[in-house]
């Protein structure tokens, strides 16, 4: 054990580095989006997590009680339902805009219930973040790839609170591996339905290997060894630069380019999640699989 602990990163690069792999996944992704659209390529990524995922940590089905069943099933559920939405984002918006949009059902979740003055201008920074992003003119960012990110982040937010309830339950591995499972019911109708599926070649199976990999796999393997030893509210606060993170990412990796004001929306965005993180006894841990 004491040889393999030199292999582990410190908690704070771990977390960086796996912000930079769900995001690098996230180009990876949008790059097979001509090819297979977002169903197909939603199934590839959450159904080869699935395998991969049960090849290692190979749970014990028949071992699980009802209770077990009753909170890993609909954990998956959201989970699937909330990649998809944010595929369907990704497919029709900036990869930074489509992030920053998602963040906001995190951070409605960490705000919900709260009567506290400061807590109003946190909600105020993600309003006005969400306002600079609008379409007003009737052009620029497309309103149904807007409309898909902000759904999507709403599920994160029950995936969050799901997520909880299921980590209590069950170890976290086995969670994520049969969520994983039951992950892929939601998307794979519309997989199987848009026709896509005889593309799915050798060399389109190792991109969407790579894209379970770096969006799935990799981050929370580093996330799981990261919470060990890191606080959560800094765990929070480091992953609300995913934001700037992905608007980067697309950026290098897909020649999006946002706009100053597009920026500030970022900004106003990113602030207002570290700032709810900051100001919240108990902040609940950020765990994206997008």
């Amino acid at each position: 054990m004491a040889k393999a602990s030199r292999f582990l990163l410190p908690a704070v690069p771990a977390v960086l580095l796996s912000i930079v792999s769900v995001q690098g996944g996230a180009a990876i992704a949008k790059g097979l989006f001509p090819l297979l659209g977002a169903a197909v390529t939603t199934s590839l990524r959450i159904g080869l997590s699935a395998l991969m995922l049960l090849a290692v940590v190979r749970p014990r089905f028949g071992q699980l009680q009802p209770t077990q069943w009753r909170a890993v099933v609909p954990y998956g559920l959201a989970l699937g339902a909330m990649n998809f939405l944010f595929y369907c984002a990704l497919a029709r918006i900036p990869l930074g805009l489509a992030v920053t949009l998602e963040f906001v059902g995190p951070l409605a979740l960490a705000l919900v219930g709260s009567r506290r003055w400061l807590d109003a201008v946190w909600v105020l920074l993600a309003a006005a973040g969400i306002a600079l992003i609008a379409p007003w003119s009737g052009s620029g960012v497309d309103l149904l790839g807007m409309a898909f990110a902000l759904a999507a982040g709403a599920f994160w937010a029950v995936y969050i609170v799901l997520g909880q309830r299921t980590a209590a339950l069950l170890p976290g591995p086995v969670a994520v591996a049969v969520g994983m499972l039951f992950a892929t019911l939601p998307v794979l109708p519309f997989g199987i339905a848009s026709g896509n599926l005889q593309v799915l070649t050798p060399h389109v199976l190792l991109l969407g290997g790579l894209l379970a990999l770096f969006s799935s796999i990799l981050p929370f393997s580093l996330e799981m060894q990261a919470l060990k030893s890191l606080p959560t509210r800094t765990f929070s606060i480091l992953m609300s630069l995913e934001p700037v993170a992905a608007a980067l990412s697309g950026w290098l990796l897909l020649n999006e380019q946002l706009t100053v004001g597009q920026w500030v929306a970022v900004s106003f965005i990113v602030i207002a999640s570290a700032g709810a993180t900051l100001t919240h006894q108990q902040p609940r841990p950020i765990l994206p699989v997008e």
